[in-house]
């Protein structure tokens, strides 16, 4: 991943063309998981169930420091940053890997794309698809511009109640983002800057005497 900082997608973003009769729509957006990658792919496939092929590639990093034994020999792992693509259906390298091939060049991560078609008749070529599907990608980035980001680390925190005011009242303090669950017990959604992390456990912890538990979420 190297540095504190990492180029992501500020939000998300569309393209939309046609070439030769075909219709392409380039999707982005961020994705700070392998689930939230695979959860917004599921999302367009589902806006667009009846095209010719949807087309996926992310870029997410793993949360790890070292891989493990599940990325032994994956060529998709590189830098703990998981890569992978699809080519739905188009011939072999001309779709998902000149999709994922954007964000490589541009070095964006925790960013996932997707590249609708509606074939239109004409065969474009190999050559043909892969400057489609990388045009897809590269434009729905411009549109969602790219940003300089902190890796992050989600955490779920669940107290009592009596214990709820306390914490809430620190992550405010902290000024870090989270959600607020009211059930039986009080469930906390939180999104930490990676540095961050053991520091504000700790406070937690201490503030509770060590009855807020803490997972990852």
């Amino acid at each position: 991943m190297g540095g504190t900082t990492y180029r992501t997608v500020a939000g998300r973003g569309e393209s939309a063309f046609e070439v030769r009769g075909s219709e392409f729509i380039g999707y982005v957006a961020p994705a700070e998981s392998v689930d939230a990658a695979e959860s917004f792919i599921a999302e367009i496939e589902d806006l667009h169930e009846d095209a010719t092929h949807n087309v996926p590639a992310y870029r997410v990093q793993s949360g790890r420091t070292v891989p493990d034994a599940a990325d032994a020999g994956n060529p998709d792992v590189g830098g703990f940053v998981r890569e992978w693509s699809s080519d739905d259906g188009e011939p072999t390298s001309s779709a998902g890997k000149p999709a994922l091939n954007v964000l490589q060049q541009r070095d964006i991560e925790n960013a996932v794309a997707v590249v609708t078609r509606y074939y239109g008749g004409t065969n474009l070529g190999v050559g043909g698809l892969v400057r489609a599907y990388s045009r897809a990608v590269k434009e729905a980035v411009d549109e969602a511009g790219v940003v300089e980001e902190r890796p992050h680390r989600r955490l779920a925190i669940a107290v009592e109640y009596d214990d709820s005011g306390t914490v809430r009242g620190i992550l405010e303090s902290e000024g870090v983002e989270f959600d607020a669950d009211y059930g039986e017990t009080v469930g906390f959604s939180v999104r930490v800057p990676v540095e961050e992390t053991d520091a504000l456990c700790d406070r937690l912890r201490s503030a509770t005497s060590g009855r807020a538990d803490i997972e990852d979420g």
